[in-house]
C-alpha cells in the first residue's frame, strides 16, 4: 500500500499528489490525528520525525521531506518522467522547486498565519500584507523570466518545475495575489490548472479551507502550536512580524522542530 500523510492545503503534499496522478499511481491520503497541534502521535509520529507533512510510506518503508519523496517517486515510477533529460535543465527545475519551497512557501504560510490564525490585526496586519504583496510581485516577475518562451517550466512537457510552482501560485491566489492578467505566467497558470492531476489536487485543497474557520479560536485557546522553522521564521521577522513571533512565544502558540527520537 502507498500512503501519503498530508493536509490538502499543504503545497509540499500537493507536489507529491500531482506527480503520482501524472504517473497514474494510486495512493491513499491520510490526515494525521492532531495535525498542527504540536502533539501528533500514533503511526504518523513514527514515520515523520519532524512531525510535519508530507510523509510517505511505500511497502512498509517511510520517507519524509517532499523533495526526497519526489525523487523517490521518480526512481520507482519513472514513466512519464517529471524531470527533463538534459542535466542542466534538471538542475534548473530543481532550483525553481527550492525557491518555491523556501522563499515563496513562507509568504503563503505567513498570510495564512494572519488570515486563518489571526496572528495580527489593524496596522500591523496591513504592513505585513503590503510587504507580502511586494514580494509576490517580485517572484511573479522572476517566474515569468524563468518560464521565458517555454510552454512549461520543464520545457515542452509538464513536469517537475510545473508541479513545484502551481500549488504555491494557487495558494497565493487565494489571498488575491495573482500574476498580471495576460502575462505568460498567467496563461501558464490557466493551462496548469486545467490538467486533471492539478485540478483534482486543487479541488481537495479548496474543500479543506472550510475547516479553517475555527483555527484562530483554537490558537487563542492554546490548542495549536504552529511550527515557525527556518524560512518561515525569517520571513515573519523581515516582513514586520517580530511582534507576532514574540507574542506567540509568550502565549506558547508557536513551536520549533523537536529533537528526533528513535
Amino acid at each position: 500500500m502507498l500512503v501519503i500523510y498530508e493536509h490538502p492545503l499543504s503545497p509540499y503534499a500537493q507536489k507529491l499528489k500531482i506527480s503520482l496522478r501524472e504517473k497514474g499511481v494510486e495512493f491513499e491520503a491520510r490526515l494525521p490525528d492532531g495535525i498542527g497541534t504540536g502533539t501528533t502521535q500514533s503511526d504518523f509520529a513514527s514515520v515523520s520525525p519532524r512531525g510535519e507533512v508530507p510523509a510517505f510510506v511505500h511497502e512498509g518503508r517511510a520517507i519524509f521531506d517532499s523533495t526526497i519523496i519526489l525523487e523517490y517517486i521518480e526512481d520507482v515510477w519513472p514513466t512519464p518522467p517529471m524531470l527533463p533529460a538534459d542535466p542542466y535543465e534538471r538542475a534548473r527545475v530543481r532550483m525553481i522547486e527550492d525557491v518555491m519551497d523556501t522563499h515563496v512557501e513562507a509568504i503563503a504560510w505567513g498570510l495564512g498565519e494572519l488570515n486563518f490564525f489571526g496572528r495580527a490585526s489593524g496596522a500591523l496586519k496591513e504592513e505585513i500584507e503590503k510587504n507580502a504583496a511586494s514580494q509576490v510581485a517580485d517572484f511573479h516577475s522572476w517566474l515569468e523570466s524563468e518560464l521565458g518562451n517555454r510552454d512549461w517550466f520543464n520545457g515542452h512537457d509538464f513536469g517537475w518545475g510545473d508541479l513545484s510552482v502551481i500549488p504555491y501560485l494557487n495558494g497565493l491566489a487565494g489571498f488575491g495575489l495573482t500574476p498580471k492578467e495576460g502575462s505568460r505566467l498567467s496563461d501558464w497558470m490557466t493551462r496548469a490548472n486545467a490538467r486533471e492531476s492539478v485540478k483534482q489536487t486543487q479541488a481537495e485543497s479548496a474543500a479543506s479551507i472550510t475547516g479553517m474557520s475555527d483555527v484562530g479560536a483554537a490558537i487563542e485557546a492554546g490548542l495549536f502550536k504552529r511550527q515557525y522553522r527556518d524560512h518561515r521564521l525569517e520571513w515573519m521577522i523581515k516582513s514586520g512580524g517580530l511582534e507576532v513571533v514574540t507574542k506567540g512565544l509568550e502565549k506558547q502558540t508557536i513551536r520549533f522542530t523537536e529533537p528526533f527520537r528513535g
